[in-house]
């Protein structure tokens, strides 16, 4: 694509500037010839400091902001905020999109509603697809990922493969980095939905207000006039999501026990299954979800909700559920220990997230609720006193023990965690507090290892070293039958 062609009404300065464009991309380590490298500042590093790099490499034009100081012997393009811009060429570039996408942000459940609404879609026929934490799933593709939102070229790419594949539908997650930081910009969205609000990334986000507009640039900004807006009903911030999708002339569907789309009116819970009774217009439907936890009958209804605002019958829809599989790593039943207790992991990593989890499974304990959790290093430190005191508060037996800790001291994180509560079991080794926690489990008990979810490495300093929670919780069972 001709350069002028792609920065058209979006960045100045291609004007009579006709390089063709091979690629885009915002890191000059992946500029080839005929590139156009968008030098973006950001939190770490000012992208206008590798633009010899690019040059080097063999860019054919430079993206930077209108007020940038560079100087470069080909076109240089400026815009009042090139990230945005960046999205929106590297939509044009790449052009062919699903004809029906939605996006949902929150800070809990956003993984699951994607592979929900994948799911459902699916089951009415629809070639579907799902993007975010866990990776990309879609009629011929399951690929393992590490971005909640990938970044807006990489993005924009995997619109058109998924289109050319023949994917007509596609629900994807909308964290607040990646909406803040315009990846989504580029997207053609058909609607979108909103779950929760709590604590989380408040290492990037100065408050929690700020942390919840960006989160609504979904609603306020990306969304266009009329579209399908799914708000759970039931939270803190739901009123607040409401009145901003309202103010932006959007279609609000609430769902949830105080919803009017989807309302939730009973509710029962069995160990691996809930059966529910679901008002839709007026009609009473009774859904048995086969999964546990209650925040997962949310999850449901938020996805179902989209799934029908862009056009799925009620029926269809609801009916989907009661064959739904969980994503991975939400609450996921790993395995059961000989005494009959269920081991469950769940990436729960966040207050609200460990809070939920450890509520929802005590309604089917009838022993004691045993917890394997702990808190990430080089991330907010503000939180970790708040999981102490939730886990201690909770569970019968809180075992406090590593998750992640990146470049921080081990130690000293879990002496900050521990300032929440003085009833913790301290096990700093991931592996043996799994252990521990299999082999004190007795009939009727429950046991979480949460944090990590679906992540297949603990990282330590700079190091990912393998390790599952999965495959730890498999081997501790193993152990405790010999």
């Amino acid at each position: 694509m001709k350069l002028d062609r792609l920065a058209e009404g979006i960045a100045d300065g291609a004007e009579g500037s006709h390089p063709e464009i091979a690629g885009l991309t915002a890191d000059s380590r992946k500029v080839g010839p005929g590139f156009l490298f968008a030098a973006l500042s950001g939190t770490k590093a000012d992208g206008t400091g590798f633009v010899a790099d690019a040059l080097a490499r063999g860019a054919a034009a430079i993206l930077v902001a209108r007020d940038a100081d560079v100087d470069a012997p080909l076109p240089v393009l400026r815009a009042d905020n090139p990230r945005k811009a960046l999205a929106l060429m590297a939509a044009r570039f790449y052009g062919k999109q699903p004809e029906t996408v939605v996006a949902v942000t929150g800070t809990s459940g956003k993984t699951s509603i994607a592979a929900f609404t994948r799911q459902i879609w699916t089951a009415a026929g629809l070639p579907a697809a799902s993007i975010g934490t866990t990776g990309v799933v879609s009629p011929t593709r399951d690929d393992y990922g590490t971005l909640t939102t990938p970044d807006p070229v990489e993005l924009a790419a995997l619109m058109r493969d998924l289109a050319e594949e023949g994917v007509t539908h596609a629900a994807m997650e909308a964290s607040s980095h990646g909406l803040d930081q315009r990846r989504l910009d580029g997207v053609r969205l058909a609607a979108g939905a909103f779950s929760n609000l709590g604590r989380d990334h408040m290492d990037y986000h100065p408050t929690a207000g700020e942390y919840f507009a960006a989160k609504m640039r979904l609603f306020d900004t990306l969304l266009p006039k009329g579209a399908p807006a799914v708000i759970f009903a039931d939270d803190p911030w739901s009123e607040g999501a409401i009145d901003v999708a309202t103010n932006a002339g959007l279609s609000v569907m609430t769902v949830g026990r105080r919803g009017s789309g989807l309302i939730l009116k009973r509710l029962e819970h069995e160990r691996t299954r809930q059966i529910a009774e679901i008002e839709a217009a007026g009609r009473i439907h009774r859904v048995v979800l086969p999964l546990a936890g209650e925040f997962q009958m949310y999850n449901a209804l938020v996805a179902a909700g989209l799934a029908i605002a862009t056009g799925t019958p009620v029926e269809t829809a609801l009916g989907a559920l009661e064959e739904i599989k969980g994503a991975s790593g939400r609450l996921d039943l790993a395995g059961t220990t000989p005494s009959g207790a269920p081991v469950y992991v769940d990436y729960a990593h966040k207050p609200e997230a460990l809070e939920n989890v450890l509520t929802s499974v005590r309604p089917f304990t009838t022993g004691r609720v045993i917890v394997v959790f702990g808190c990430g290093g080089d991330r907010d430190r503000g939180k970790r006193p708040i999981m102490g005191e939730i886990a201690g508060r909770l569970a019968d037996i809180a075992i406090l023990t590593d998750d992640n800790p990146r470049t921080e001291d081990p130690a000293a994180i879990r002496a900050e965690v521990k300032e929440g509560a003085a009833n913790l079991v301290e096990i700093g080794d991931r592996r043996e507090a799994i252990r521990h926690a299999v082999a004190a489990a007795a009939g009727g008990d429950t046991v979480i290892v949460a944090g990590k979810g679906h992540e297949n490495g603990q990282l330590i300093g700079t190091i990912n070293h393998p390790f599952s929670d999965h495959a730890e919780v498999r081997r501790a069972i193993e152990e405790t039958v010999r």
